[in-house]
């Protein structure tokens, strides 16, 4: 029979070399003990970067640039991407009606807001179609392309709140208003040359067109009827106080 001990539970142990020593550091003085090997520098008290007294190379290169805390960050829409949108079948703009931010991110031709979309001019001899537009921003050359193409532009304000519902107003309840823009920006809006929605011409032009300025009061009516579909279903922890109307027409 073989010397080798039976293989039980009470005998098992790792193989000679398996496991290495834990290296106990910070116990005494010098080496592994007052400063775990690391030497003074990396004590936790020099700061990193410290070169010994002199000027620090952090400090002798001047500073370039600084960044802006009030910058918007504006997602570019160019006018030869919306034509080939168009083109391909996946956006089809309507001859009466605002082509918002909402129908441009489902289509794909942005996947993502950030601060509101800029309509640029590149490609504009290439766009043939009749659209509407409603962006944040627009340059000039883009909307002197539009017009010419028997479009228009309108250039509205969306804060953060205002996109999100616009994109998504399926997770609001109650879906919020949108804000005027701050004083810094206002004169943008108010411009008729940069299409603003605040200037009383492009009010009255888009009343004619479309029977509204911009695209909220048709977003405040598509809510209201997408909640009421879902408040009849009982699928909302917010009920609105019914109207008068709305009340009679249950009871009878």
């Amino acid at each position: 029979m073989s010397s080798q001990p039976l293989l039980r539970l009470d005998n098992l142990v790792p193989n000679p070399g398996a496991f290495k020593a834990r290296k106990r550091v910070g116990r005494g003085m010098g080496g592994r003990g007052k400063t775990s090997g690391h030497g003074h520098q990396c004590s936790r008290v020099t700061p990193r970067g410290f070169e010994g007294g002199q000027t620090p190379l952090y400090k002798l290169v001047p500073k370039i640039g600084f960044t802006n805390p009030n910058a918007r960050r504006m997602v570019i829409l160019n006018l030869d991407k919306v034509q080939d949108f168009i083109d391909m079948g996946r956006l089809v703009p309507k001859e009466n009606q605002l082509l918002t931010l909402r129908d441009l991110y489902v289509a794909g031709l942005i996947n993502k807001v950030d601060d509101g979309v800029k309509l640029l001019s590149k490609g504009k001899s290439k766009l043939k179609a009749k659209i509407h537009f409603e962006v944040s921003m627009a340059s000039s050359g883009a909307i002197k392309a539009v017009e010419d193409a028997g479009g228009t532009v309108t250039c509205v304000h969306l804060n953060k709140l205002a996109l999100r519902a616009l994109i998504k107003p399926y997770k609001f309840e109650l879906l919020p208003g949108r804000a005027r823009p701050n004083p810094k920006i206002m004169p943008y809006y108010l411009d008729r040359t940069k299409c603003g929605y605040l200037s009383p011409e492009v009010q009255i032009r888009n009343l004619k067109l479309f029977g509204y300025v911009t695209s909220e009061e048709l977003l405040q009516e598509e809510h209201a009827n997408y909640m009421k579909a879902k408040r009849k279903l009982g699928l909302l922890s917010f009920q609105q106080p019914q109207s008068g109307s709305e009340l009679l027409e249950e009871i009878e």
